[in-house]
């Protein structure tokens, strides 16, 4: 449950009286979870410019108080305050953020962490390559320049790289990188087509976005941006990172499988997914089989035996690497909302 405060009820209207007229002007929101994040929002929302028409800050239970410290001391009046009563999580914060930008009748969403670790400046970076038509979902990837990856946590470095090529596999989005990196943009119609209700609220909200964009196969773009560490906490656990994205992996991995390669179409890649599985398992369990039978008996297998048992898995193998080279090839390339009607 959450309570909305409504500081720029005047300047929605005249936003929405906007979008009547005959060439419909793009409305961008901006959403920006807060949690003890007190000392920088009120210098990150002084940053964003006025390509901005709406700002919304949650208060995910902030025990700060971020949400009433920002309706007393902001003047802003694109901005409004969205409270929980529960944490609810960085994502649960975000859809909270994106199911008001829908009801607003925003056209672009952009989420900005509040810790100051984004720069707003890049806004207009980032939201480019949808207003251009080019893609559905823009994110910021801080893996483009050299010089700023020395700044990065040796750590956080090596966890995303990790993340990253995991994330790949997963999600077929093999063009992009820096799969946790909150700096994204998406266009509206592509928030209509995706269950919120589902997607993870915590934090792999970022991975099971990408997730669910692949599902509708929308197309997906990396931005290069910077950020800036001054010592701020990052709130990716390793531990819980290394206990519970693994089988979120697995589950989205298979979800994604199934839905694009079988449920929704059936093409090359799924008969090389089929016929590499299929010879696979054939060359295991009878290969297992002749070398369980081998040593409780004590006799060698032939050199048959033994062909009969590898040739099914070298060729099992061959197919399913054709299959990731297929699916490597199938990044989504033509954006969704292009070819949606307006909501």
């Amino acid at each position: 449950m959450h309570q909305f405060s409504l500081v720029n009820s005047y300047s929605k209207q005249r936003i929405v009286e906007s979008q009547s007229s005959t060439e419909m002007l793009s409305v961008i929101a901006v959403v920006i979870p807060c949690y003890r994040t007190k000392p920088y929002i009120l210098s990150l929302i002084s940053q964003i410019g006025e390509e901005v028409n709406l700002i919304y800050v949650i208060d995910d239970a902030c025990p700060d108080n971020t949400g009433s410290y920002v309706e007393v001391e902001c003047a802003d009046l694109r901005v409004s305050v969205i409270f929980h009563s529960q944490n609810q999580g960085v994502g649960g914060a975000v859809i909270s953020g994106y199911q008001q930008a829908l009801k607003d009748n925003a056209t672009i969403v952009v989420k900005l962490d509040g810790d100051g670790q984004m720069n707003p400046q890049l806004i207009p970076k980032i939201i480019h390559p949808i207003l251009s038509g080019r893609a559905d979902y823009a994110k910021g990837n801080r893996f483009f320049d050299l010089k700023l990856l020395a700044s990065m946590p040796m750590l956080r470095l090596i966890g995303n790289t990790g993340l990253s090529f995991i994330n790949k596999l997963c999600t077929g989005y093999w063009n992009v990188m820096d799969p946790t990196n909150g700096y994204t943009a998406i266009h509206a119609q592509i928030l209509y087509m995706i269950p919120l209700h589902k997607v993870a609220r915590r934090y792999f909200f970022e991975s099971d976005m990408l997730f669910r964009l692949s599902t509708i196969r929308a197309v997906v773009c990396d931005v290069p941006v910077n950020a800036k560490y001054d010592g701020e906490v990052s709130s990716l656990n390793i531990s819980r990172v290394l206990l519970e994205f693994p089988n979120k992996y697995v589950v989205r991995f298979l979800k994604r499988i199934f839905y694009n390669y079988f449920l929704r179409d059936f093409n090359v890649g799924s008969l090389e997914l089929v016929i590499g599985s299929i010879l696979l398992s054939m060359g295991f369990i009878f290969g297992s089989f002749a070398w369980f039978r081998s040593v409780t008996s004590e006799i060698t297998a032939t050199s048959g035996t033994v062909m009969l048992a590898s040739l099914p898995i070298i060729l099992g193998f061959q197919s399913l690497l054709a299959a990731l080279n297929y699916d490597v090839g199938n990044v989504p390339k033509t954006p969704v909302h292009g070819m949606l009607d307006d909501k």
